[in-house]
Order: C-alpha cells, then structure tokens, then sequence
C-alpha cells in the first residue's frame, strides 16, 4: 500500500502529518482535554509528556511502515485534535480514528476530519472498506459516521470489557464500501452540478 498525501483538508480543517516538533502543541491540546478525553480513551488516564512523545514516534514508525497514518487535525494552524488511518481491521480496509479538543467539539470538525480521511483512504491502492468503531456510549463519534454515509455493521460485546470509565463495553462498528462512497461522491457531484 503506498502512502496517503501528508497533508490533506476539509472545510475549515487541515490534516497535516504528526511531526516530533509537535510535541508542545499536542500535549497542551491533550492536558486541556483530559477531562473529555478520559471516558474514552484508555491512554488517557495515564497521560505523561512522556507518552505523547512515544506517540509521536510510534506515529513516525507506523507511518514509515504503512501500518498507520496519524495526523494532527488543526484549524487556523492550531492543534485541535488527532486523527488516523489505521490497519487494524485486515486486508483490503482501514479503521478510521479520531478525537477533537472539547472546546471545539459541536462544530462538525470531526466529520470534516474524518471525511478527509474517507476521501484519502479510497484513493489509496487496495482498500475496498474503511471502518469506524467506537463504544455503544459515545453516540458523537456514531453521528460522525451516520452523516458521512457509513452503515451500522455490527454490534458487539468488546472482548475485555469496558477499557475506559465511560465505556459500557459494546463495540458499534460502522462500514463504508468503495461503491457506497462511489455512489455518495457521484450523488454529490450531480446536486451541485
């Protein structure tokens, strides 16, 4: 699989590659979003400037090997959120990934992220599905893949039960097909053309 574009944008946000000299940057936006973050993020509970910077080289080593693509969601050059694509769910897919600082969440600044991410995970070579995944008790990263156009695959019991406090312990896993999203960008081009 080759590599997605190190910089994409949607709307009023811009993706941009996770670099080490984001370190500042992406530890503030984290320490101002612990309180958020923490129900659904079992990193979070133990967060550290230590970790954020295994993250950031974790993110530089999976992207060189193609297993992941992390990117810093900004908007107007500021660290808003983190989001990735990640090959986590077998061959021919990618499971998309995302989290936004609560001062901008209600926005629609996840969806634009995450449809960045869905453009640029069908242009690479080989992907014929991209999943989003998230615990039954966070129905906002739900409404991100409702409006994108996923569908509701599956719900089920998550393996260890609930990993973060906010957690109830069921997986909801949502699907979008090549053809689904061919036949989504087409519908779109023939309203506004």
């Amino acid at each position: 699989m080759e590599q997605p574009a190190e910089n994409l944008s949607s709307d009023r946000v811009e993706l941009r590659r996770w670099r080490m000299t984001d370190l500042d940057a992406l530890e503030q936006a984290i320490y101002e979003s612990l309180d958020h973050l923490v129900s659904w993020m079992p990193w979070a509970a133990n967060h550290g400037r230590q970790q954020t910077a295994d993250f950031l080289a974790r993110s530089h080593d999976e992207w060189e090997t193609r297993q992941a693509f992390g990117y810093a969601i900004t908007s107007g050059a500021v660290v808003i959120g983190s989001c990735g694509l990640h090959r986590r769910i077998g061959a021919g897919g990618l499971d998309i990934g995302y989290w936004i600082h609560p001062h901008w969440t209600g926005q629609g600044l996840a969806t634009m992220a995450a449809a960045a991410l869905v453009a640029q995970g069908f242009q690479l070579a080989g992907i014929d599905r991209l999943e989003i995944h998230h615990d039954a008790a966070n129905p906002a990263s739900g409404a991100v893949a409702l409006h994108l156009g996923f569908t509701e695959i599956e719900r089920m019991q998550a393996t260890e039960g609930p990993s973060a406090p906010g957690e109830v312990g069921i997986d909801v896993i949502w699907r979008m097909t090549t053809d689904q999203w061919q036949a989504r960008t087409s519908e779109h081009a023939q309203r506004i053309g």
